[in-house]
């Protein structure tokens, strides 16, 4: 084996697969059998956070990093002047399985671009999965990229060998994909998704009848967006991602800034990258769609098209809906509870649990663990301190700002002097 080879298409294939953000392994619980290698039960991988806080990683590359497309986003396009490099499916197995016994990593992340044609890409990626587990019997964490227009046997197949399977959708709107990357088809896109969500769901079914029926991607699927290459509202961009959700029981969607890797007249100018933040107020929107019982257009409509940088969506949505504010803490329902600004899922868990006994004050509600810097301008208890009523929206926006402000110069102020003991500590 020429490792000097290997290593330098390491470094070009690994760097290539940056840009692909949706890596997350929740939900798989693969365990270790036949004293095989690695176990994936409970894991997320790639430099993801696991539920208990911990940081794990994984391989993450790309099979290859020629491409037939020229979609002008892409750092891998078919134009792009590049050093290009593939690696043999041999290659690729035996890099996972080392670097797995020097414990640097937890799993693998296997993208690739689409070279000949969408089936001859997926039976390569399928066939390093298999080799893993069947010959290596390799139990750790496998996310597969799917490829857009590959065939149904080949993606019931897929299923069989990965955790997760996720093919992106790219640009969120089909106008933007045709501007951008005319040679490809929604579609395209499309059809392996139904195909994943119909296998995931007659696996689970058979299971229930059979035991011995293997697990179909425990994982589930994920997509991808990348957000500001082509115009897209943040309205457009969260109807998207709700529309998957629905139709094809995503377990996430992830949500790339567009970075600027080239120039061409339909992107947007070089050096105008998307801001981290609105990623941040994307992710937002797209977790109180999933877990606070919130509908897209109560966030993001023709009125407000796109969301508030300076302030998070369910604050932004508090302001805008005053009327239905204060709420009292020891009437409201979950529902209600869950869009008090500052009262998370777990506080909202615990509100209902604690007024069974007791009639909740303010001091209860601290101890429960609630922000009351913005929650007490939006709820009444069974106390009257700090308790605020006919401010305006904007009023109260004023005052939750100032006191983050304030809050952060006075961490900012006490980390400082923190430094400065522990310096003048070492320094003597």
């Amino acid at each position: 084996m020429n490792f000097e080879r290997i290593k330098e298409k390491l470094n070009i294939l690994a760097d290539a697969a940056k840009y692909d953000v949706s890596c997350s392994s929740s939900g798989s619980k693969r365990v270790n059998k036949n004293k095989g290698l690695g176990d994936s039960s409970g894991m997320g991988i790639c430099h993801s956070y696991t539920e208990d806080g911990r940081c794990v990683s994984l391989l993450k590359i790309l099979l290859t990093n020629h491409c037939i497309f020229d979609c002008a986003y892409c750092v891998t396009r078919k134009s792009n002047d590049i050093k290009r490099a593939a690696f043999k499916v041999q290659e690729v197995v035996d890099l996972t399985i080392n670097f797995y016994r020097r414990n640097y990593i937890e799993g693998l992340f296997l993208s690739s671009g689409i070279f000949k044609n969408a089936d001859y890409t997926m039976e390569r990626l399928i066939q390093v999965a298999k080799k893993l587990r069947e010959e290596e019997n390799f139990n750790g964490y496998i996310h597969l990229k799917s490829i857009p227009g590959a065939s149904d046997e080949l993606m019931r197949e897929a299923g069989l060998y990965a955790d997760r399977l996720s093919i992106n959708i790219e640009i969120p709107s089909e106008k933007g994909l045709k501007l951008l990357a005319p040679d490809k088809d929604r579609k395209d896109f499309i059809k392996p998704m139904k195909k994943v969500k119909n296998e995931i769901i007659q696996y689970r079914h058979e299971k229930k009848i059979i035991k011995s029926t293997p697990v179909y991607a425990p994982a589930g699927q994920s997509t991808q967006m990348i957000v500001g290459a082509s115009g897209e509202t943040d309205a457009e961009i969260m109807y998207t991602s709700a529309f998957f959700y629905k139709n094809y029981n995503m377990k996430r969607v992830y949500y790339s800034g567009y970075i600027p890797i080239s120039y061409d007249q339909r992107l947007p100018s070089i050096g105008t990258e998307v801001p981290v933040l609105r990623e941040n107020r994307l992710y937002q929107t797209d977790w109180l769609l999933r877990f606070y019982g919130f509908e897209v257009t109560e966030l993001l409509n023709k009125q407000h098209p796109n969301l508030d940088t300076d302030i998070d969506p369910k604050l932004s949505w508090a302001l805008r809906n005053l009327k239905h504010f204060p709420v009292d803490v020891n009437k409201a329902n979950k529902r209600m509870l869950a869009r008090i600004p500052g009262v998370g899922m777990k506080s909202v868990h615990k509100i209902i649990q604690a007024r069974r006994y007791r009639r909740l004050s303010w001091e209860n509600l601290k101890a429960i663990g609630i922000a009351l810097n913005r929650a007490k301008y939006f709820i009444t208890c069974n106390s009257k301190d700090f308790e605020t009523k006919d401010r305006t929206a904007a009023q109260i926006k004023g005052l939750i700002l100032q006191n983050s402000k304030s809050k952060f110069h006075k961490t900012y102020s006490n980390q400082l002097n923190l430094f400065s003991t522990l310096e003048n500590k070492i320094l003597a």
